[in-house]
């Protein structure tokens, strides 16, 4: 076993944990939490499902966004707040976005939230309409006021994530160029930004891959961990069946002074559906991840995905065991190696 490390990133002793249950034959070092799922169907009056959510420490609890499809049908976001990351109490009003003026500013419709810690505040992202799907932007240090930020992209655009931390002095922002539908296409793209106003020097990340369970498209979940082997990114793909698509999830590392380089990526998912929950609901076989929790301290992760666009579920897994299973499993294209710029 080696001994990854996760930097910069504080101590999280109350981190939710669950062992790897015995006699688990699952090959991944990815296991689920055996009380899945944590949010069920109906969580608050006037919304029928919580799937695809961020969650991060604050405090001696913890704090999350969630994506709350309403009985309308329009997904918004709710903030919820748990002391053990585990059982979520949410707010029954949507989050009270507002413009810089503090004047109400709320999108037509919000879903697929991530949350980051960057400096001394904390960034929500989210995908919206912008006459067209992309990417929202909010700022707060409070949780009690949502700042809304310049869109940092045109349509069309989804699954955007800050890194926890500036790279040569420049946000960075990750995200996934589509179209207006269920897109059947999509890479991940690295965005950079002096000021998280202005977005530019764009570099191509990875492509959809050659391996059935990513053909179709893949786009960034959790922020990125970094850890002492690089960027540890958790990503879903998208695979196409005579039924749909499927969704599971995969974890790349990538160069950690230059992200748009890819130094391994494991060609094997880490998590593909198989569970009633992540079978049967809504959209039928989805795992999307979108947010992790870490202790540096005993390498712990804790990951919270959507299943099946109906339910949010938690499995955990190891850093150095993680690394060690992307490693020996590992197949980087061409283009994943490669800047990102031509």
């Amino acid at each position: 076993m080696s001994s990854v490390k996760i930097l910069n990133c504080p101590s999280l002793p109350n981190i939710p944990w669950q062992e790897r249950p015995e006699g688990d034959r699952h090959d991944s070092p990815v296991w689920r939490y055996s009380e899945n799922p944590i949010i069920g169907r109906n969580p608050i009056p006037g919304v029928a499902r919580v799937f695809n959510s961020a969650a991060a420490p604050l405090g001696d609890g913890f704090v999350a966004l969630f994506r709350g499809e309403r009985l309308n049908g329009i997904p918004m976001i709710y903030l919820g707040r748990s002391r053990d990351g585990i059982h979520w109490d949410i707010d029954p009003e949507m989050v009270p976005f507002t413009d810089e003026a503090g004047a109400p500013l709320m999108p037509r419709y919000a879903y697929d939230p991530r949350l980051v810690k960057v400096e001394d505040a904390w960034y929500a992202m989210w995908c919206q309409d912008n006459y067209g799907a992309s990417i929202g932007m909010a700022r707060t240090t409070d949780f009690k006021t949502f700042t809304r930020l310049e869109n940092p992209f045109i349509p069309f655009n989804r699954n955007a994530v800050l890194f926890p931390r500036r790279v040569n002095g420049r946000y960075l922002l990750l995200s996934r160029p589509s179209d207006g539908g269920h897109t059947p296409f999509g890479d991940i793209w690295l965005s950079q930004s002096p000021d998280m106003k202005f977005w530019g020097m764009h570099r191509h990340v990875m492509s959809s891959g050659d391996k059935w369970w990513e053909s179709v498209k893949i786009g960034s979940g959790a922020a990125p961990i970094e850890t002492s082997e690089g960027w540890l990114l958790f990503y879903h793909g998208a695979s196409s069946t005579c039924s749909g698509f499927v969704y599971s999830f995969g974890a790349a590392i990538l160069d950690i002074d230059e992200p748009s380089r890819v130094k391994y990526r494991c060609a094997n998912f880490l998590l593909t559906p198989e569970e009633w929950y992540e079978e049967k609901g809504f959209v039928p076989s989805v795992c999307f991840p979108c947010a992790t929790l870490q202790d540096p301290d005993t390498g712990r992760i804790a990951i919270y995905y959507g299943a099946a666009d109906t339910y949010l579920a938690m499995a955990f897994t190891r850093v150095d065991e993680l690394v060690d299973y992307i490693k020996a499993n590992s197949d980087v294209s061409e283009s994943d190696a490669e800047p990102g710029l031509r």
